[in-house]
């Protein structure tokens, strides 16, 4: 990291809080508007844990929605909704790791079964609870069987 980066980042720490405050509303907000989606699942808070919400994860359930995570992806895209792929590829499966006893798929199960489906939505703070509401809709429409 350079000087100017490193000021950057310092004068970012005036603002953080706030920033948390904003995105912990918007997690909220998309909390509510999800629920009752069946195939999407959204994580739960950790207990005394401080979050910071600077990812939106759900996790799309294929055998319900009958769509494919990457198949929502595509979807949301071709509405200039523009979503992130979490933890894909893992990492297990980079060349460099990809010989190793540990790094097989069948000893990865849960991690590999999260990887396929996972799926973060926009969040920042300066975006609207109406423009959550569009983004939800979408999802829902795009997620029901």
């Amino acid at each position: 990291m350079n000087e100017f980066q490193a000021a950057f980042g310092f004068l970012q720490l005036i603002y953080i809080d706030m920033s948390i405050e904003e995105q912990t509303s918007i997690a909220q907000n998309y909390r509510e508007q999800l629920k009752e989606i069946p195939g999407i699942t959204i994580l739960d808070d950790i207990t005394g844990v401080k979050h910071c919400y600077s990812y939106f994860p759900v996790l799309i359930a294929k055998e319900i929605t009958g769509r494919t995570r990457d198949e929502v992806y595509d979807y949301l895209k071709s509405h200039n909704i523009f979503t992130r792929r979490y933890f894909y590829p893992l990492i297990t499966y980079f060349p460099v790791y990809r010989e190793l006893d540990s790094a097989r798929p069948e000893n990865l199960p849960v991690a590999g079964r999260i990887a396929e489906n996972i799926l973060c939505l926009p969040i920042y703070p300066e975006l609207s609870f109406e423009t959550t509401k569009i983004i939800s809709k979408i999802l829902g429409n795009v997620c029901r069987p």
